[in-house]
């Protein structure tokens, strides 16, 4: 069974007490009014913070007002806004620094976009919490959940992704599945009904990756074409159109993506041998083009070809290089660029001269960075 922990292939990994490779320092910036930076503070910051004195964090997933970390031991962190039980705490107390999630070792993969989580475990069970208003949690009601409760009975799963209030996620051989809030479309069932518990997205089993934004879905298949369906107001979906769609449509005819991003109503998208694309809304840059205008098809950022991880906020981007330094750009409003400053970007700036960047995550307005020990 093959894991994929922001875009990172855990296949022929076996689980320890040092379930990853490297262990990392985790460093935030930007808007904490809910202590989301995990600082132990609700002080926003405009340059990167590490968050507490221990080096074992091996990935994040930021939602909108908290954040998700699994450290190398394979235990699960969570701090920031709890209203509707999305720390997974049992309660819905907001931390601002770290607090584990029960006592199971065994988290692989991470999720969150809005006020919910998703997370699997290394035998591919599924686990969600947090709001379900629309069924986005895929526990066939609408039931809040404050503690992680498994979705369905399939120890399957491979990969997850949250939008706003629905959900994705594949499992082995490569099905693609969806739940939650459909009202344009965006669980690619050709309609328009919400459902709250996975249904497959058509017969096909060859999709590798899948990225959830506000209302619109993105998935690549194993042939390298990408996909998308959705809302397609600020052209989103990269159709060259602003037409929603309520079943996946491919978008051009290249077979050469490697990996999406998705978050607000903007899309990223890394192709072969590491150019970086981008598409949607572009309000604050967020699309990195050095204006703000808006692109229904995938445009080229700049010539770089050595992007190789990145992650998309509500209205800014953040990415690294094959040199494993970091760059960020789009809306800055409270700091969440970690330029020092709350001026917007229209064009990737780096952050400071470290080249010791190793992964990102972007929640609504804050940012979450993973640097190499």
């Amino acid at each position: 069974m093959t894991f994929l922990v922001n875009g990172q292939n855990l296949a022929n990994r076996y689980f320890s007490t040092a379930l990853f490779s490297a262990d990392n320092n985790l460093y935030s910036c930007g808007y904490n009014n809910y202590g989301q930076l995990g600082l132990n503070t609700t002080t926003n910051y405009s340059s990167t913070v590490q968050v507490g004195n221990t080096s074992v964090w091996s990935t994040i997933a930021c939602g909108a007002s908290h954040t998700l970390s699994i450290q190398s031991n394979g235990t699960l962190w969570a701090w920031g806004l709890n209203s509707y039980g999305q720390l997974g705490t049992s309660n819905q107390t907001n931390y601002s620094s770290p607090v584990q999630i029960g006592t199971v070792n065994t988290w692989v993969a991470i999720s969150s976009q809005s006020q919910f989580s998703m997370a699997i475990r290394i035998n591919g069970t599924l686990w969600a919490w947090g709001l379900n208003t629309y069924g986005q949690l895929g526990t066939n009601n609408t039931l809040n959940y404050s503690t992680p409760t498994q979705v369905g009975s399939n120890n399957y799963w491979t990969s997850v992704a949250c939008g706003y209030y629905h959900t994705a996620a594949i499992q082995s051989p490569g099905t693609l599945w969806a739940w939650g809030l459909n009202s344009y479309g965006q669980l690619g069932t050709s309609n328009q009904t919400n459902y709250s518990s996975p249904v497959q997205i058509g017969i096909i089993s060859n999709w590798t990756s899948v990225a959830c934004g506000t209302a619109h879905t993105a998935a690549i298949q194993s042939n390298g074409t990408l996909w998308s369906w959705g809302n397609n107001s600020y052209g989103q979906l990269g159709t060259s159109n602003q037409t929603n769609y309520s079943s996946p449509v491919q978008v051009g005819l290249l077979s050469t993506w490697t990996n999406i991003a998705v978050a607000g109503y903007f899309t990223a998208a890394i192709q072969f041998p590491g150019t970086l694309w981008l598409w949607g809304n572009n309000s604050y840059g967020q699309l990195g083009t050095s204006n703000q205008t808006n692109y229904s098809s995938p445009v080229q950022l700049g010539t770089s070809t050595d992007w190789i991880r990145f992650a998309c906020g509500y209205q800014h981007m953040t990415a690294i290089q094959n040199n494993s330094t970091l760059w960020t750009w789009g809306n800055n409003s409270y700091g969440q660029l970690a330029q020092a400053n709350q001026t917007n970007i229209f064009s990737p700036a780096q952050v400071g001269s470290l080249n010791k960047w190793n992964n990102v995550s972007c929640g609504q307005f804050f940012t979450m960075t993973l640097q190499i020990t």
